[in-house]
């Protein structure tokens, strides 16, 4: 099973462009280190920020998810042992049902299913 790795994108309040090249270099790193999921935290814009960051960033992931870069993700609002992405995810990440946003609904993360080994 994989590991996971959990990046803050929101950490010293980025543009949301440099956010999303942020997390490139975090897709990027956490494939060579043979991680199974990276979580990302990018707010939910209570700032008006992290709203921004959410949105460019989720888009990106949907680009890459289309081009098969990624397995896919899992929104942190749908992140429920009732989702059937995050029992899938489960699988090939144990640490992720101990994940503190497990159940909290939480539309600051995601959850992104990285290409590996079955996958």
């Amino acid at each position: 099973m994989g590991e996971l790795r959990e990046v803050n994108l929101e950490l010293g309040m980025p543009t949301a462009d440099a956010a999303v090249r942020r997390l490139t270099y975090e897709l990027n790193h956490s494939r060579v280190t043979g991680a199974a999921v990276l979580k990302i935290i990018h707010g939910y814009g209570s700032t008006g920020a992290g709203g921004r960051i959410r949105v460019e960033a989720r888009s990106y992931l949907e680009r890459l998810k289309k081009r098969g870069e990624i397995a896919g993700f899992i929104p942190g609002e749908r992140f429920s042992i009732f989702d059937a992405e995050t029992l899938a995810a489960f699988r090939l990440c144990g640490d992720l049902r101990r994940d503190r946003d497990l159940e909290r609904h939480n539309n600051g993360v995601t959850f992104i299913i990285l290409k590996g080994k079955g996958v």
